[in-house]
């Protein structure tokens, strides 16, 4: 399994040195779509905890709970993430309905949108940024005004 070992965010922006450069444009990218979603490094939940052990760079965060658990789990609201092969970008704020990154997926250029709302991608030329930079302003402005969640 592909892990990114870092402890801090500039750790994992330096991480893949082939990707770093895309990784500091996405990062700033989404610093200036969403300037109160608040940059912090995530570090994953330990093992044996609920919620996703991989780290990643977070935007906002928001807490939620399991019932397996009476620890709530810190979360980011906007998360990218590294992969083997591609770069993550996960979104846990939604409305009613489809997740909320669904809308963007013809938009997107050659990015990938699962039915969970992740959007992934090989490289950043593949990404049509513009529209990436409308979606995360679109998520930001939803948060706002209470039409999107986190969850």
């Amino acid at each position: 399994m592909f892990k990114v070992h870092a402890g801090s965010v500039e750790e994992y922006l330096r991480f893949d040195p082939a990707r770093e450069d895309g990784l500091r444009t996405l990062d700033e990218l989404i610093r200036g779509a969403a300037p109160g979603l608040p940059r912090w490094f995530v570090r994953g939940t330990p093992d044996g905890q609920p919620g996703m052990t991989m780290t990643m760079i977070g935007y906002g965060q928001f807490q939620y709970s399991v019932k397996s658990s009476p620890v709530p789990v810190t979360w980011p609201i906007l998360g990218l993430a590294l992969q083997k092969n591609y770069i993550s970008l996960y979104n846990s704020a939604n409305g009613d309905g489809p997740p909320f990154t669904c809308a963007y997926a013809d938009r997107l250029g050659r990015a990938r949108v699962s039915k969970k709302g992740v959007v992934t991608f090989s490289a950043l030329h593949d990404v049509n940024l513009h529209a990436l930079t409308e979606m995360i302003t679109a998520i930001e402005a939803g948060l706002a005004a209470g039409q999107l969640t986190a969850r």
